[in-house]
């Protein structure tokens, strides 16, 4: 799985927006493909669907940041409770 990395500055609201301009695009080249074989198009829908896979991924990774925090944050806290558990 490829995850684009977000660093904050793209809000989960421009992710969605994002997505819903890449399958308003999609929809349009499904229509033209429906019109007649065109390997172009094809292509296009095939690298449409990866960056779609690419931004759902990043949609998820940043509602877990938002909902949990910071990955280095989180990992931080199991070591410590870790280390906590085999102290007792």
């Amino acid at each position: 799985m490829r995850a684009t990395v977000v660093y904050g500055t793209v809000t989960t609201t421009e992710i969605h927006t994002q997505i819903e301009q890449l399958s308003e695009q999609r929809q349009e080249l499904w229509h033209r493909l429906s019109e007649g074989l065109d390997l172009t198009t094809q292509t296009e829908i095939k690298e449409l669907d990866a960056k779609l896979v690419d931004l759902w991924e990043t949609l998820r990774v940043e509602k877990a940041r938002l909902r949990f925090g910071e990955r280095e944050e989180i990992v931080r806290r199991a070591r410590a409770e870790e280390r906590l558990e085999r102290a007792a």
